[in-house]
């Protein structure tokens, strides 16, 4: 059996696979790169919670406490909706202050914590009270209740990371990256969304 996996594994064309892999990057960072950035958002907005509630699951005082699928759900939807709203910003940020210098990307870092973050909490909450069916006082509430919270993590998550993101990525990559580092603050929302404190 080790002999035919291993026979199999020499046999495979890895030119065949890069060129295929290239190919399809092209393909899903180019052409449909919108398609993309939403269906990673709201990918990893459902891992995020679902691996938050797991964790409620396991370490909760209710022991018959189980996965709740329409908060991962709504949770993902959200999480698509900032993939939209992430995705056009990034495009606008890049046309309206292009370059890598020191100096462009900590403009670009400034006006995303300032001025772009508050808005996309405003937006999930938004989101989710939406899908939850709350009022509009309810969100406005949970937004003042609980938005500080994400924004003073955002504060230690994103200006290391964005700096990152804003001085060696490409445009294209901007929400991948974002997502791929957010998985962690994801969780993190979860938990801040649906805490009852």
């Amino acid at each position: 059996m080790r002999k035919n996996v291993a026979a199999l594994f020499l046999q495979l064309n890895w030119k065949n696979i890069v060129d295929k892999s290239r190919n399809t990057s092209k393909v899903l960072f180019g052409k449909y790169l919108l398609v993309t950035n939403v269906c990673i958002s709201t990918g990893l907005s459902a891992v995020g919670d679902t691996l938050q509630q797991q964790y409620d699951i396991i370490t909760g005082e209710d022991p018959n406490k189980k996965w709740d699928c329409t908060r991962t759900i709504n949770m993902s939807v959200s999480g698509a909706t900032i993939g939209v709203v992430c995705h056009y910003w990034y495009h606008f940020l890049d046309r309206r202050l292009p370059g890598r210098t020191i100096k462009i990307v900590m403009k670009k870092l400034l006006v995303d914590q300032i001025l772009f973050s508050p808005f996309l909490i405003v937006v999930f909450f938004g989101t989710v009270g939406l899908l939850e069916n709350s009022s509009k006082e309810e969100v406005i509430e949970e937004i003042k209740s609980k938005a500080w919270r994400l924004y003073a993590a955002e504060w230690v998550i994103w200006p290391p990371a964005q700096i990152i993101n804003f001085y060696m990525l490409p445009t294209r990559f901007r929400v991948l990256y974002d997502n791929t580092i957010s998985l962690g603050y994801d969780v993190y929302t979860s938990y801040v969304k649906h805490d009852k404190f």
